[in-house]
């Protein structure tokens, strides 16, 4: 039923770096502030979350600023990483995410400018059991 993903040879480079950067906004290492997290995504960046809500990048900054102000461990485990062109710098990356129990299909709409990698757009998508 699932489909066979494969990324091509020549976007595998890119798949690497997508990856380290992936799950979104959960790597310290990459920031964690709101300039941060400005810097990441574009401008007219919005998310459709788990739950099927759509949110705003205003929303989203929020958010991970009070979140980054009591920062919890988060155990997660990131598996089965696709990467495809879509357009001239453009790339969608996909691939599941376990947090605990809990399991998420995630895709993740990747820029690649010149001040570096930008965030376009993002979904999670809830796994049912």
């Amino acid at each position: 039923m699932e489909p066979k993903l494969i990324t091509e040879a020549r976007l595998l480079p890119i798949l690497e770096q997508l990856r380290d950067r992936e799950p979104i906004f959960h790597r310290p290492e990459l920031g964690t502030t709101r300039t941060d997290f400005e810097a990441m995504t574009e401008p007219d960046f919005w998310e459709v979350g788990a739950s099927g809500r759509r949110y705003s990048r205003q929303y989203v900054l929020d958010v991970l600023e009070e979140r980054y102000r009591h920062p919890v461990e988060d155990d997660w485990q990131t598996s089965d990483f696709h990467c495809r062109e879509i357009a001239a710098d453009n790339y969608l990356l996909t691939y599941t995410l376990r947090q605990g129990a809990r399991i998420t299909r995630r895709a993740t709409l990747w820029r690649h400018t010149a001040q570096g990698w930008k965030i376009v757009y993002h979904q999670g998508t809830l796994v049912a059991e």
